[in-house]
């Protein structure tokens, strides 16, 4: 297996933007999302991704976000802000902009609708990592985009010394396995139902959404491979597939259905925006069932204002920690 290379860690959440009921920024939902997640688990965030409904917050929201955020968690913890556009001058603006607000990195996506041909996904690319000092994570997910990030492609971009690593949501694994056995670029899977196969092959890690609600649990499945027990890696991962499925692989985007549960969790995370509609009462149960199955959900002894919860442990037990809104990891 190839040398691990990790430079923004190796459990990323692709955190959610939290709102208030009015629909605006949450700021300090976010500040206490982001503590709960570092505390259990993660080692990077992802801020202003898909998940963080990056197409509907503004050019200042996102900047206030990171900023935000670097206050809360410190400078020890990496933060990867999404920048892409379909346009690459924004992109570049964008990048820019986390730059300055505080960011380590830049996940930037494949400019999507006009389905430019490689040979322009390798200039934009290119320009964008051109425009600032920061390096770039490039985002391939040609399921929302319409354009592959292709092997050749990425072949020639790793050798700009600012792109060094990729978010994969390619569903290609030989394309995967061809890039990391030419290339030092850092593969950390995209989606979640490829945690354990991507990091099998020497993948970075992961940027996860369902880390958003079980941080450890997905810490949980490389811990395991990391300590040579592959076996207990595969049983983690396989224990977290319904509530993948139910997340990830449902007719809801997963910032709905992310969000639904958070909600329901009492965690910081507030309704989607437009064209988005919130989870149904029937979708949110499911996705509680599913979250229960991983550990145990106990609800709010009456008058107590209070939520007990807890999420299977590093060997399936529970962590403590506060966690804002009402609820505790215990």
């Amino acid at each position: 297996m190839r040398h691990r290379n990790a430079p923004f860690g190796r459990t990323l959440c692709a955190m959610v933007t939290p709102f208030t009921s009015a629909g605006t920024l949450d700021l300090d939902g976010a500040a206490r999302l982001a503590a709960r997640l570092v505390a259990e688990g993660c080692d990077g965030l992802v801020l202003n991704g898909t998940t963080g409904e990056s197409p509907t917050t503004t050019d200042a929201e996102k900047r206030e976000l990171i900023a935000a955020v670097r206050s809360t968690v410190g400078d020890a913890v990496p933060l990867v802000a999404g920048v892409g556009t379909a346009d690459t001058r924004h992109t570049v603006e964008l990048t820019l902009a986390a730059e300055k607000a505080g960011a380590d990195a830049a996940l930037v996506v494949t400019p999507y609708y006009s389905r430019p041909q490689q040979a322009a996904v390798e200039a934009h690319f290119r320009q964008v990592a051109d425009a600032s000092g920061l390096p770039l994570m490039l985002y391939d997910i040609p399921g929302r985009t319409g354009t592959r990030i292709a092997p050749p492609t990425m072949i020639r971009l790793a050798q700009h010394p600012r792109i060094i690593a990729v978010k994969d949501c390619s569903y290609d694994f030989l394309g995967t396995q061809k890039v990391l056995a030419e290339t030092d670029l850092a593969y950390y899977a995209g989606c979640d139902e490829h945690i354990l196969p991507l990091y099998a092959i020497g993948a970075a890690g992961c940027v996860s959404t369902i880390a958003n609600a079980v941080p450890e649990a997905v810490a949980g499945i490389l811990t395991a491979f990391d300590a040579g027990d592959t076996a207990l890696a595969a049983e983690r991962q396989s224990r977290v597939t319904p509530l993948i499925e139910a997340m990830m692989a449902s007719d809801l985007p997963g910032t709905v259905t992310t969000k639904a549960l958070l909600n329901a969790l009492t965690l910081p995370a507030g309704p989607v925006r437009a064209p988005l509609l919130t989870a149904d009462t029937e979708i949110t149960a499911d996705l509680l069932a599913r979250y229960d199955a991983l550990g145990r959900l106990r609800r709010p002894v009456p008058g107590s204002g209070s939520d007990v919860v807890s999420v299977p442990g590093v060997e399936g037990g529970a962590v403590g920690s506060e966690v804002g809104h009402g609820a505790t990891l215990e």
